[in-house]
């Protein structure tokens, strides 16, 4: 492990703090997610399809992630799980919406 004659063990230190921060910047674009959504639900009720358009790709792309880098467990997390309850809902909750808005506007006619 050597780049040009020179040892790279004093990086190997950092690879817990790298891994510990990155997960931090996970938690901050969860947190800052939900609070669009809520803004979306409380003040902007016309973005609430796109907010489920973006949750299901969200889902998609984790999924995705998770099929090109596979992680093996000892038991299956509770994430994945959830990603599998998620999407079809997200979806579901997508077309509802749309419909929903179709018809007030045909309504409102």
């Amino acid at each position: 492990m050597a780049a040009q004659g020179r040892s790279l063990e004093w990086i190997y230190p950092l690879r817990g703090r790298w891994d510990y921060l990155r997960l931090r910047a996970v938690g901050k674009l969860a947190i800052a997610f939900a609070l669009i959504q809520l803004l979306a639900v409380i003040r902007y009720r016309s973005l609430i399809p796109f907010m489920w358009l973006m949750l299901a790709l969200e889902v998609l792309l984790r999924e995705l992630v998770g099929a090109m880098k596979p992680v093996t467990f000892a038991h299956t997390p509770p994430g994945a799980i959830g990603n599998q309850l998620i999407l079809p809902l997200a979806v579901v909750m997508l077309v509802w919406s749309l419909w929903s808005s179709s018809k007030n506007i045909e309504e409102s006619k």
